[in-house]
């Protein structure tokens, strides 16, 4: 019951803090750590780096690669999920009934 109430409780606090943000940044782009890095090793070297390699396929837009990512971030938590009711239920058969 007790982790409950603290999941509860940060989710609370994540939504509260999201409309809060939502709210007093508005006209604000929505951009990634990749462009603001780009950025800023351009600025450090100067422009004179090179990447070591390419990339083997790019999304064809932007809308994909947030559909993959999104995705990519569902099958962890279903990953994960699993695994916590795996052992939460281990654990449980374990006890001796009362």
């Amino acid at each position: 019951m007790k982790g409950e109430i603290i999941a509860g409780t940060v989710i609370v606090v994540f939504f509260a803090l999201f409309l809060y943000v939502a709210a007093t940044n508005t006209g604000a782009e929505w951009g990634g750590a990749d462009g603001e890095a780009e950025g800023v090793i351009k600025d450090l070297t100067g422009g004179s780096y090179e990447p070591w390699f390419e990339p083997l396929w790019e999304p064809p837009s932007g809308e994909i690669e947030s559909l993959l990512f999104s995705l990519q971030a569902a099958i962890g938590a279903i990953v994960i999920g699993y695994f916590f009711g795996y052992y939460r239920g281990r654990q449980s058969r374990s006890r001796p009934e009362e």
